[in-house]
């Protein structure tokens, strides 16, 4: 199996197991044909991109358990859909981002400056 690049060039990296986040819900920021979302984003969520999120129509931070969904709170990790998160850096809530484990297809939708200008730095 082929190598899959992060935004910096390098092998990605797991995003988060609890919860279990990604496209094929196994914990990477990985992306393919059916995945029209794009969940490419690896972020650290934060109250005021949970609330713009849900203000905009995708209520993250409500547990939904028929989807096995525990809901977000801050400080989660979770693969967010580029747009998405383009969306939130254009309204001045965009959540930091981990760049070793967002996937290179995210440059399709911001550049690898928006994205380390929003670099999560840890505790």
């Amino acid at each position: 199996m082929p190598t899959i690049e992060n935004v910096l060039g390098g092998e990605l990296q797991i995003c988060c197991i609890s919860p279990m986040t990604g496209y094929y819900r196994n914990g990477w920021c990985d992306t393919g044909e059916g995945d029209h979302g794009v969940h490419t984003v690896c972020i650290v969520a934060t109250e005021a991109f949970l609330e713009y999120s849900k203000n905009m129509g995708n209520d993250l931070s409500t547990p939904m358990p028929e989807y096995e969904f525990p809901g977000l709170k801050p400080g989660d990790q979770w693969c967010l859909c580029a747009p998405r998160w383009q969306e939130a850096l254009e309204a001045g809530v965009a959540p930091d981002v981990i760049l070793d484990a967002t996937h290179k297809g995210t440059l399709e939708y911001a550049t690898i400056d928006e994205l380390m200008s929003h670099q999560y730095q840890g505790e």
